[in-house]
């Protein structure tokens, strides 16, 4: 064990348990390795600014309607819609 190492624990689900297990015999690791592997791997994702954000980033606005009052309006607009369905004239 590295000198610096500091032992941390987490709870996970029995599902998440299983599949480490699993995987850590499949691969000849050991569970705290995979652990490891598996945080450094989402330390770069999350530093190189692949975050939830920069992810989606692209499709943001892809299907866009045109209207920029929509997310201050939604509530109106949805009152008239449900009222022109229900009250056709």
């Amino acid at each position: 064990m590295n000198a610096h190492a500091v032992l941390t624990t987490a709870r996970l689900p029995r599902e998440t348990a299983d599949r480490l297990d699993a995987l850590a015999k499949l691969r000849h690791k050991t569970k705290s390795l995979i652990i490891k592997e598996s945080l450094d791997l989402y330390f770069e994702r999350e530093e190189a600014g692949f975050g939830s954000f920069a992810l989606g980033e692209e499709l943001f606005g892809r299907y866009a309607s045109g209207r920029e009052d929509l997310s201050s309006n939604y509530k109106t607009l949805v009152k008239e819609k449900l009222h022109a369905k229900h009250h056709p004239d």
